[in-house]
Order: C-alpha cells, then structure tokens, then sequence
C-alpha cells in the first residue's frame, strides 16, 4: 500500500491538534455527565473519547478519500462496524487509548491509529498527548520515535535483547483472562523477573518498541489496542504472533496474542506460560 508522506503528515498534524483541543482541556476536568460505562464498570468512554474520534474519522476521510473508518467507539455501538477491516483500505482509531486512567487522572492514555489494507496492517501511530511525540511504523519501512521538534530515533530491537524467563518484564493482561486459564496464568507469572499492566496498550506498546521491557501479552484482540504496536514492534525486528503460532492480523477475533523483541524472548513468553500441553 502507498500511503504518501503528504497524507502521513497531514493525519500526524491532525492527531495533535484534536489532542491539544479535545483530549488535553478535559484531563483532569471532566464533569458530571462526562464519563460513562460501556461493557463493564471499568470500561469507560467520555466526552472526550467521542468528541477526538469524530474528529479524527471526519479528518481522516479527508485525508484519505474513500477509506473506512473503525472507530473503538463506533464499534462499541455497533460492533458490525468492525467488519469493515476486511475492506481494501481502513483507518482504525482508538481516539483514547487508556481511558480509564483518562478519566481517573492518570497521565497514562494515548492515541492509537492504523491503517490496514485487506486486513493487513500497514501503518500505524501511537501518539503521547502528554509528551507530543509518538512511536510510528509504514511496513518494510522501519520503526521511528519521533519528538515534537521533529527529531526521529529508529527504533531496532539489539542483538543482546534476548532474556530467560527469570531476567524478562513485560505485560501481561491477566485481568482480561477468566476462570481456570486465569488462575493457571497466575500461578506461572512468576517465572518472569516482573510483571505487570499498564490499563494502557499505548503506553505498553511504546515502551516495547524502545526496548524498555521485553513482551506483552493479552486474551482479547481488540484491533484500536494492537494493530498499530504489533506493526510496530515487528518493524522494530520483533515478534507479533498468537500463541497458536499464526501471525497476528487486525482480523482476528480470538485468540492469545505475544508480542516480544525477539524470536527467542517470543518462545520463552509461550514456554512460560503454557503447561505440557502448550495451552495456558
């Protein structure tokens, strides 16, 4: 897929101009009336949430004529949305990734766009609202983490990035597991030198990217959570495969998903997490 610089940049201004006028004026000043539950009591949407990705959907339309638009917040009032990433081209939008440190106050929420083709991913952002600056990748291109002056770093996971299970962190969703997969999950988790979850994959996602930990791992594949860092971390020369071994697609429904820095540290997440029967 050609996605121009043009267009990349434009849909880059974009996303930190509705974040300076959607999303940072209501951090911390949400008001009565202002967040809502979705799925669960924890799953929260705001003001802010819907009024960044009517924005980003009306900008990107725009930008990129006669693509579609899956938004986190569209979907969640009317899931056939989703099916849209089985067309040629899609935008995929989680206006605020985070939203419940969002709405709690919590400087830890970010911007998540993609861009699949046929339901591969080509491109993707994950933008800091707090910090302006993002990690981004176009397929076979490489990954960057670029500041607001403009400077960009590549992003290239080292050849020494490789751990056993009781030297590695990384993040894992066990929140989002259930019953006995969910109780087997704890009882391995420490194999692993640390754990933890940010209620962020933004944040996770970036931290991957540069190295910082060495894997993720989630039950629900939400395409607005993984598409853009999968895409990522695997331009950064790492691995984004379910734990089945199939390679991960912003199509996919279900399934365990492992993404890690390196083929070696991909497999150790699996091993640790898995009984005799490779299952968790």
């Amino acid at each position: 897929m050609i996605f121009p610089a043009e267009a990349e940049a434009k849909l880059i201004a974009a996303v930190r101009q509705i974040a300076a006028e959607e999303i940072l004026p209501r951090f911390r000043f949400l008001g009565e009336g202002d967040i809502a539950t979705k799925s669960r009591m924890d799953d929260l949407v705001t003001v802010a949430d819907r009024e960044a990705e009517r924005r980003l959907s009306e900008v990107a339309i725009t930008i990129l004529p006669g693509v579609a638009v899956v938004g986190e917040e569209a979907v969640s009032e009317d899931a056939s949305v989703r099916d849209a990433i089985d067309c040629s081209v899609c935008l995929i939008v989680d206006p605020i990734d985070g939203t419940w440190n969002f709405a709690n106050g919590l400087a830890n929420f970010g911007v998540i766009l993609s861009l699949s083709q046929n339901g591969e991913t080509e491109w993707g952002m994950i933008y800091d609202p707090i910090g302006d600056d993002w990690v981004i990748a176009t397929r076979g291109q490489g990954a960057r983490f670029v500041k607001s002056d403009g400077a960009e770093t590549q992003l290239r996971f080292t050849q020494d990035c490789d751990r056993i299970a009781s030297n590695a962190i990384g993040y894992v969703h066990s929140y989002l597991f259930e019953g006995d997969e969910r109780r087997r999950l704890f009882s391995r988790l420490p194999e692993f030198h640390k754990t933890d979850a940010l209620r962020c994959s933004a944040h996770e996602y970036r931290l991957l990217a540069r190295g910082i930990v060495d894997f993720c791992v989630s039950p629900v594949l939400n395409p607005w959570d993984h598409a853009a860092g999968c895409l990522i971390s695997e331009e950064a020369g790492g691995v984004a495969r379910l734990l089945t071994g199939e390679p991960y697609r912003p199509t996919q429904r279900e399934g365990r998903l492992i993404v890690a820095s390196s083929e070696a540290n991909w497999q150790m997440v699996a091993d640790a997490i898995t009984g005799p029967d490779g299952t968790i």
